[in-house]
């Protein structure tokens, strides 16, 4: 094998240089929200730190394959329509279950105690994955169950962040007390959904289930909607107030993880 051959150590370095430079350029027009309408040459070549005979030699093939398009008239540089179809190829072939699986497993033993994967499905909750306790008491819920929103910690998290109508149709569904805890009023439950939003996680403060008690948060997609809500739960007796703090945080760093495992987007709770 000569040094000429694509084989060679050299040129497979060289190639894989010219691949991660390229990408550089494809990561940045992304995250370039100071130029909506497109990037220049000259600040693709400054924001790079490239030269701009190498920029227009890496930007080649990225614009014969669509990835890169450039505007006839400015010249300027912004992503082509090929993202598109490969981000709907992404999201049609996603298994979020799959995704999920190794960051429930991680907040299980965290936590130990139960975790849940959760969908909507107004007025309710689906729960499509678990986690068991490790511990000997646990929870009786299963997987394709079903619970209110309004008085559920996941729940609660998907309502804090659906449109306003979706609000309106889960309480007019009724808010009927199931616990001496649940929220029954709207006016306590909008400023607890609000709450929701500013802290970024969702208590089930016994107000489902007696003697359970339990914590949410929310699971954005690309498009910064809640598509699913990851909580743990377990017997109010081990999951006390004081342990609120703590299981808040990793309950809310799990979300996170699979909100960027998705390609989600995730507001900054203060």
């Amino acid at each position: 094998m000569t040094s000429d051959s694509p084989d060679a150590p050299g040129a497979r370095r060289n190639a894989s240089t010219s691949l991660r430079r390229a990408l550089s350029i494809l990561m940045h027009l992304a995250a370039d929200e100071s130029h909506p309408h497109g990037t220049s040459l000259t600040d693709l070549a400054t924001g790079l730190q490239m030269s701009k005979s190498t920029v227009l030699r890496l930007v080649g093939p990225l614009r014969d394959t669509r990835l890169v398009d450039q505007d006839p008239e400015t010249g300027h540089y912004r992503l082509g329509p090929q993202n598109a179809l490969l981000g709907q190829l992404y999201l049609e072939r996603l298994d979020i279950r799959r995704t999920a699986a190794p960051l429930l497993h991680q907040l299980a033993q965290d936590a130990r105690e139960a975790v849940h994967l959760v969908s909507f499905d107004p007025p309710e909750i689906v729960y499509i994955d678990k986690v068991e306790s490790p511990q000997a008491v646990r929870m009786h819920s299963r997987i394709g169950g079903r619970q209110p929103a309004y008085c559920t910690a996941t729940g609660k998290a998907f309502l804090a962040h659906a449109a306003e109508d979706v609000v309106d149709r889960t309480i007019a569904a009724g808010l009927p007390a199931r616990t001496p805890a649940t929220i029954t009023s709207p006016e306590q439950l909008r400023a607890e959904l609000a709450r929701i939003r500013e802290h970024g996680y969702a208590v089930d403060d016994v107000e489902n289930e007696l003697d359970i008690r339990c914590v949410a948060a929310p699971v954005f997609d690309h498009s910064g909607a809640v598509t699913t809500a990851v909580s743990v739960s377990g017997p109010a007796s081990r999951v006390t107030h004081d342990r609120l703090t703590e299981m808040s945080r990793q309950v809310i760093e799990t979300a996170r993880a699979l909100t960027d495992a998705l390609g989600g987007t995730a507001p900054t709770p203060r």
